[in-house]
């Protein structure tokens, strides 16, 4: 659903959509941006090129940089060395929201919450159950 808001870059209200995050005036300077990356990495010695030498000969901003590989405008199966920050520690990443670390981590740190859980169930049931003999 459309909402409104203030554009980010430069604070000109606009309607939101699923498709623009910015007002159409930012969006437009957006869009020159990317195709001037988009023209420089399409040369064959620039596709390896990282971020950082992307934004140094465009002048496009990391943060674009990092949008358009988070939406897919830049695949990083044809640009090796673009990506995006990992959401929890910041190491750059090709796809997905957790880097396999950051991953790792909660999957264990969700593995370690499941077995208090079941040791916790465990001892009241324990404690709960009483049998009398005579």
């Amino acid at each position: 659903m459309s909402e409104l808001l203030n554009c980010p870059k430069c604070n000109e209200l606009f309607i939101k959509s699923q498709f623009r995050d910015t007002c159409e005036k930012c969006y437009k300077e957006e869009e020159k941006k990317y195709e001037e990356v988009y023209q420089f990495l399409r040369i064959r010695e620039n596709r390896a090129a990282s971020i950082e030498r992307v934004v140094e000969v465009t002048g496009a901003e990391e943060k674009l940089i990092h949008k358009w590989v988070r939406k897919g405008r830049l695949q990083t199966a044809h640009f090796p060395n673009m990506g995006y920050p990992c959401d929890k520690c910041g190491r750059i990443i090709p796809k997905g929201k957790l880097c396999g670390q950051c991953t790792d981590e909660l999957t264990q740190d969700l593995q370690r919450l499941s077995s208090e859980e079941s040791f916790k169930d465990h001892k009241k049931r324990a404690q709960q159950s009483t049998y009398y003999s005579k």
